[in-house]
């Protein structure tokens, strides 16, 4: 059983005027597959999410963090880039596979901003806001991330290179 951490990224539900729908998607699609060692809403503040994941990451309190929202085009949209400033390598098959199932869907698939990432031994992925997408884009990654956490974390094999 994994560790996850869930960061929601809304004005509105970091004052209490939005219920965080996203989050519980998150939470009751990884039932199984892991338990949330942390969770909180944030305000759309660059600062504020990249300390957030910073310090989740530094202090080894999850295997994944998942950020649900701030991945659109608004100005307030800072998720991607709040990511960017902390992780050490990027790994943008996660954000293409969802980005691919997700225009399977809908064509605005290709405004999401999204990135993931490996902080220390820590990946980070960014989700939509909306709970459909969110729950979308699990379908496709969840899968795959066990291998991939548990190689992060030196614990299986690495695949063969061809």
């Amino acid at each position: 059983m994994y560790r996850i951490a869930i960061i929601t990224a809304s004005d509105k539900g970091a004052r209490g005027e939005r219920e965080d729908v996203s989050g519980q998607v998150i939470r009751e699609m990884c039932r199984g597959f892991a338990s949330v060692s942390s969770y909180e809403i944030l305000a759309d503040e660059r600062p504020l999410i990249a300390e957030a994941l910073e310090k989740l990451c530094d202090e080894d309190l999850a295997e994944v963090i998942f950020t649900t929202g701030g991945t659109g085009f608004s100005s307030r949209d800072v998720t991607p880039e709040a990511t960017l400033d902390v992780v050490e390598r990027l790994t943008p098959g996660i954000p293409e596979a969802m980005r691919a199932k997700s225009l399977q869907v809908t064509n605005r698939a290709m405004l999401t901003r999204a990135v993931a990432g490996i902080r220390k031994r820590t990946l980070i992925i960014n989700l939509p806001g909306s709970p459909k997408a969110v729950r979308e884009c699990l379908e496709v990654i969840l899968p795959a991330l066990g291998h991939g956490i548990d190689i992060l974390r030196g614990e299986a094999a690495e695949c063969a290179r061809t």
